[in-house]
């Protein structure tokens, strides 16, 4: 009798969340000053804690890129996403672009970070997610002094045009930065008509038709049988949060708009795809044969 051929294992993917309050994304900087936060409605412990009752329903665990001025108000809401089982990694201290940062500022914002969950948590913190996806051509020096700090990966390009961040001549995949031997693991991309899309989650997953996603992360899965990346933020699950004044019609569509519509597609997400800890994806085989590539400043704004 002939036997079934086995089918192939599914893909998993990585899912994350970067841990930041509604008033600190970078949409908002020219309306609310830093030094304003606390006068802001702090919602970030609430809205991330439902993330964890969604991922709780579902059986997904996820990385969690968490901010120090988050850790350092809420270090019981790090200790229970910890103990859900899922990964504490740092999102910086206090969400400044790479680009307003000199190297030893930057320095000192992932030390001190990965040194304050690593005391909340008792874990060792191996991944980071810069703000806003701003490690760029200009400041790739960030790949050499998250090394040296202790870490493991880096999570922190988008091959894509964007006009905050991305980087389109980028590899899409997960490589070894050729300078500091640092693991980068992009946000997926799908290639289609000479050039990146978005597939990877944020504000596009709540513009674009779901079926643009799931078309797009089956085809990473299947054809190039990789795994994707997706994130999100907990205010992306908040459609309560509130509006601050004074800000851009194109920000105002970026930040606000289908927020209701952001926990229904996550669930139909986790139902669709298989989902883990970036760190258990694609730090799991020691021996990953990840490429090893030299960035280059002029090719990573080449499309």
């Amino acid at each position: 009798m002939n036997k079934l051929p086995l089918l192939p294992e599914p893909v998993i993917n990585a899912m994350t969340v970067d841990v930041e309050d509604y008033f600190q994304v970078a949409a908002f900087e020219k309306c609310i000053r830093r030094e304003d936060w606390p006068r802001w409605p702090i919602r970030v412990e609430d809205n991330t804690r439902r993330v964890l009752e969604l991922f709780a329903r579902h059986g997904v665990h996820a990385t969690f890129f968490v901010l120090g001025w988050v850790a350092e108000r809420f270090p019981a809401l790090v200790r229970d996403i910890s103990a859900a089982g899922h990964e504490i990694a740092s999102h910086g201290f206090g969400h400044e672009r790479l680009t307003n940062l000199s190297r030893g500022e930057f320095r000192d914002g992932i030390t001190r970070t990965k040194r304050l969950l690593e005391d909340i948590t008792g874990t060792a913190v191996v991944g980071y997610r810069a703000p806003s996806y701003s490690i760029g051509p200009g400041t790739l020096w960030a790949h050499e002094e998250l090394r040296e700090a202790g870490y493991r990966y880096s999570s922190s390009i988008v091959p894509i045009h964007h006009d905050l961040y991305g980087m389109p001549g980028a590899p899409r995949f997960a490589f070894f930065t050729e300078r500091s031997g640092l693991l980068e693991i992009p946000v997926t991309t799908v290639r289609q008509w000479g050039r990146n899309w978005p597939c990877g989650g944020g504000g596009y997953f709540r513009l674009l038709p779901y079926a643009l996603f799931k078309r797009g992360l089956r085809r990473v899965n299947r054809q190039e049988q990789s795994s994707g990346v997706f994130y999100f933020h907990p205010w992306e699950i908040d459609p309560q949060q509130p509006r601050v004044p004074g800000v851009t019609l194109k920000n105002r569509v970026r930040h606000y708009l289908n927020l209701t519509r952001t926990v229904p597609r996550l669930e139909r997400l986790m139902r669709d795809f298989r989902f883990d800890r970036m760190d258990r994806v694609f730090l799991a085989d020691a021996h990953a044969d990840y490429p090893v590539v030299a960035l280059q400043a002029t090719e990573l704004c080449a499309d």
